[in-house]
């Protein structure tokens, strides 16, 4: 997945006003759901199946490393702008939050 790197970009920031694992775990599995959707990953229930099962894996592999990250580089507010974003660019446009 390439747009980890925007995920890396949200995670460039100062500790100040930063947000709570829960918050980072959630924005985790807002950004594997955006990628996913971005790939369009869609189809029957087999194909819902595998796809839940590939976000799990990825959730998995990246929770702790990155819940780690977040708490301690990434804004509240970055945090929340991602959290509220449709899809991805408006994800990228979080970085602009000061």
């Amino acid at each position: 997945m390439k747009r980890w790197i925007l995920g890396a970009a949200l995670l460039a920031t100062g500790c100040k006003g930063a947000p709570s694992e829960d918050q980072c775990t959630q924005l985790l599995d807002r950004l594997v759901e955006l990628e996913f959707r971005k790939a369009g990953a869609a189809g029957g229930d087999a194909v819902k199946s595998e796809v839940a099962k590939q976000k799990q894996a990825v959730i998995d592999a990246k929770s702790t490393e990155f819940v780690e990250v977040c708490t301690k580089k990434t804004t509240r507010a970055r945090v929340e702008c991602a959290l509220s974003a449709p899809d991805l660019e408006a994800l990228a446009h979080c970085d602009e939050t000061k």
